[in-house]
């Protein structure tokens, strides 16, 4: 009789044994169907979720040659340059305020391919018959701003802005400059932002080299411009990038590309007359000047390699901030 007495007692606790850790296994996959636990990145409350790539791409595509842009005033560049600002410094509600007064937006975007949120700085006549061609900004909103990659002639420097957005999701805190317009949009070379200061291009990185955040600037090549050459690396008008410089043109060795170096020989396309690189000249922030040729920047594996290896510098410029 007290056996059976045991025996049932035995039962019975492995069965609520049992029972306790099929509810355990059921809560977590649960948690796992619905984005909690460590099921991965969520979106966050108030993110849209998109392909950062694709909405780059689709955005780009309206550009072309001498139509979509307008020259901004000193107002507009100033207060639009202010927001961004106030939106590195985390006031998020008085940069949407002064932005929106330029017709600017501010959304949070999550990137499915990378998992992280971005804040996206939008021209609102993008969308319009007569754009103004101010171009956006994305900034990395899961870690402290750090560094910044710049694509000042998307569409015209065929496939930057895509390379951008690699380097972009390769490394945290980043910030991504996109100018707005094709080069020769607007009169004369007022859209060229690489060469002129009155540009809210020009004043958003300004900004950033004020916050001494050191920058990329990705530019396209015809392969011809540089024979026996698939990059042209340069520190621009400055010499304070040399040291990255020279890591990215080791790093880019080492992915199978031919590197000019400007900082050892004479190289075309050096930069040195870059508006953006003057200023980080001035002070005293690196800044690296990267022309690629076709090859690296088409879509595949060749800007994947050429990503990774500005990457390896990007990188080490957000562990250092």
């Amino acid at each position: 009789m007290r056996a059976t007495r045991s025996r049932s007692i035995t039962i019975a606790t492995i069965l609520l044994v049992i029972a306790g850790l099929a509810g355990a296994l059921t809560a977590v996959l649960h948690a796992t169907r619905d984005g909690g636990g460590d099921a991965g990145p969520r979106p966050g409350t108030g993110a849209q979720q998109v392909d950062l790539a694709r909405e780059v791409a689709d955005y780009t595509s309206r550009f072309g040659p001498d139509h979509g842009y307008r020259q901004p005033g000193r107002a507009d560049r100033t207060a639009i340059t202010q927001g961004v600002g106030l939106l590195l410094d985390g006031h998020r509600e008085q940069a949407e305020h002064l932005l929106s007064q330029r017709d600017f937006t501010v959304r949070t975007v999550f990137d499915r391919v990378s998992g992280h949120r971005y804040a996206e700085v939008a021209d609102r006549t993008d969308a319009a018959v007569a754009p103004r061609g101010w171009g956006r900004v994305y900034v990395d909103l899961d870690h402290p701003a750090r560094w910044s990659v710049q694509v000042p002639h998307p569409v015209a420097d065929l496939g930057t802005e895509q390379l951008g957005v690699r380097v972009l999701r390769d490394s945290p805190g980043g910030v991504m400059v996109l100018a707005g317009a094709h080069r020769k949009a607007g009169s004369g070379n007022a859209a060229d932002v690489a060469h002129r200061r009155d540009t809210v291009f020009y004043a958003i990185c300004a900004e950033l080299v004020r916050r001494g955040m050191p920058g990329a600037q990705l530019h396209g090549m015809a392969a011809s411009s540089a024979p026996g050459y698939d990059v042209v690396a340069s520190t621009g008008a400055g010499s304070a990038g040399r040291a990255d410089g020279r890591r990215l043109a080791d790093a880019l060795g080492t992915h199978g590309f031919h590197v000019c170096r400007s900082w050892v020989r004479d190289c075309p396309l050096e930069g040195r007359e870059n508006m953006e690189g003057r200023a980080a000249d001035a002070a005293n922030v690196p800044f690296l000047h990267v022309e690629f040729a076709p090859e690296a920047r088409t879509d595949g594996a060749p800007a994947d390699r050429a990503a990774t290896a500005v990457s390896e510098v990007t990188r080490r410029w957000a562990r250092s901030g």
